[in-house]
């Protein structure tokens, strides 16, 4: 992933040498331009969430405009899908932003070139805004799936260097994208979560099937770091399906649909860092973006209660810690 530093003039450049037609740079002090704002006021902690691509680039488009509202409603069921993990305990943020469309993964073209600097400039823009004019010492979760995670984990590299902001960190959920050793000896002030209350850490993983050796998320030949989400382990250790606490299969509402306790087993794989889900059938969660095992559109459905609880767990350790600091 490359250095940032030199983003706003990349982005500048953009908008002027750019063939296709995007929306203007926007202003995040309208509300408007929020798919959250203030949802949830009152709770413990803030969450900036990052939503998935939604955007399928069936104009031939890269990034998505944002002034395409059928659009941008599918971009709030899809953070809608996962509010509920959070939102017992946090006021919700999510910016609308100019993402880059389905064809940007499918090609691998993800995470170099125009289309990542249109989408991070936005996300970068609204953390600005969002640091500086609505989370003023509060904690913070940091929270995205897929694209949401990839660009949340640029914000952790670029912004969460600062001790005093790093200290507001609960954690970021960086689901369904990849951190490597490269990003972590690139970024040292990283750190992975190694357990299931640690705090201002990373908690990542991606679930497959056995056998699967290469996706658009993880290439062949990468490896992630990750965390089992029903033991809270990071090495290979089996966790059996009893200690799922339940999978959620939710809507564009935010409805859960159906709920499967005990859903499957997993473990992490040693040599692809992914977590193994074996007591699924590929075939029961096909999907036309992705072969069959590759579960990525299920990372949060598959393991929402697992989280859920977490969220709760995490943060009771963050405020934990915080008022033992004020008291000594």
């Amino acid at each position: 992933m490359r250095n940032r530093v030199f983003i706003i003039a990349v982005f500048l450049i953009v908008l002027l040498t750019s063939c296709q037609t995007v929306s203007s740079v926007p202003d995040y002090s309208d509300p408007s331009l929020w798919a959250y704002y203030a949802e949830g006021d009152g709770l413990d902690a803030d969450l900036f969430i990052i939503a998935p691509t939604v955007d399928m680039g069936g104009d031939g488009n890269s990034n998505m405009s944002l002034s395409d509202e059928e659009t941008k409603e599918a971009l709030i069921g899809a953070l809608n899908m996962e509010r509920g993990i959070f939102d017992e305990y946090t006021t919700m943020y999510s910016p609308f932003y100019r993402q880059m469309t389905f064809p940007v993964y499918d090609r691998r073209e993800s995470e170099e070139g125009t289309p990542i600097d249109i989408a991070y400039s936005d996300v970068r823009n609204a953390f600005i805004y969002f640091l500086d004019n609505i989370s003023i010492d509060r904690p913070i979760i940091i929270a995205g799936f897929s694209q949401g995670a990839q660009l949340s984990l640029m914000l952790l590299e670029e912004f969460f260097s600062d001790e005093a902001l790093q200290e507001r960190l609960v954690a970021a959920y960086i689901i369904g994208w990849h951190v490597n050793d490269e990003d972590l000896a690139k970024y040292p002030h990283l750190k992975m979560a190694e357990g299931e209350d640690d705090t201002g850490v990373i908690v990542s993983f991606n679930t497959e099937a056995p056998g699967i050796t290469d996706s658009i998320i993880i290439p062949e030949g990468m490896k992630t770091h990750s965390i089992n989400p029903l033991n809270w382990k990071t090495d290979n250790t089996f966790a059996d399906r009893s200690l799922s606490e339940g999978a959620c299969f939710t809507d564009y509402s935010g409805s859960i649909t159906k709920e499967v306790e005990n859903i499957t087993g997993a473990y992490i794989d040693e040599e692809r860092g992914t977590l193994i889900a074996i007591d699924i059938i590929p075939s029961d969660y096909s999907s036309s973006l992705f072969p069959d095992g590759v579960y990525h559109l299920y990372d949060y459905q598959f393991f929402f209660r697992d989280l859920q609880s977490n969220v709760g767990e995490r943060l009771q350790s963050f405020l934990n810690a915080r008022n033992a600091g004020m008291s000594a």
